[in-house]
């Protein structure tokens, strides 16, 4: 079976935030899911549950066997072993672990469980910031549209790399 391209965007605001993020790709690694790069960490302000403390975020480019349904199950196992909860916390509430596919390959899904690409990557400069950091070329494959150019547009959300591989214009002052 060939092996297919895969970016997720990891993140984390409870607790070691860093190590969360870490613990994940191991884990991720451990189901066969090879990790091709990575990006910087970014500090995110919370979006729309705004009570809650700053994240952290980061996304990976990968490679795996698995299909995208298979994928979601091992994210969503990987979140709960890990001591993500999510019954009693409110959509976009804290969590010690969040997985999300943002593109596999260049498919389009739409299911009730899962829509790739994701439906809301668009308005996140958390999740465009560190994608273009590692694929500045990548296209969406709906729009064929850079994701760079998308960037642009959500330019004024408040995001910081901190580390380690931040571009020299992102570094924090």
């Amino acid at each position: 079976m060939p092996l297919k391209q895969a970016f997720l965007a990891l993140g984390s605001n409870l607790g070691d935030r860093a190590r969360n993020l870490a613990c994940a790709i191991d884990a991720l690694e451990a189901e066969g899911v090879h990790i091709l790069a990575r990006s910087s960490l970014y500090e995110t302000e919370p979006r729309d549950f705004t009570d809650q403390p700053w994240f952290l975020n980061m996304v990976i480019q990968a490679e795996t066997r698995l299909f995208p349904r298979q994928l979601l199950t091992v994210t969503q196992q990987i979140e709960r072993k890990l001591g993500r909860v999510r019954a009693g916390v409110p959509p976009g509430g804290p969590r010690l672990l969040d997985i999300d596919i943002l593109l596999f390959g260049r498919s389009c899904i739409s299911t009730e469980q899962l829509t790739i690409p994701h439906p809301r990557m668009h308005e996140r400069r958390f999740v465009l910031e560190p994608l273009v950091e590692i694929a500045p070329e990548l296209r969406d494959p709906v729009t064929n549209e850079l994701f760079a150019n998308s960037l642009r547009a959500v330019s004024g959300q408040r995001v910081t790399c901190v580390g380690p591989l931040c571009p020299p214009e992102n570094k924090p002052q």
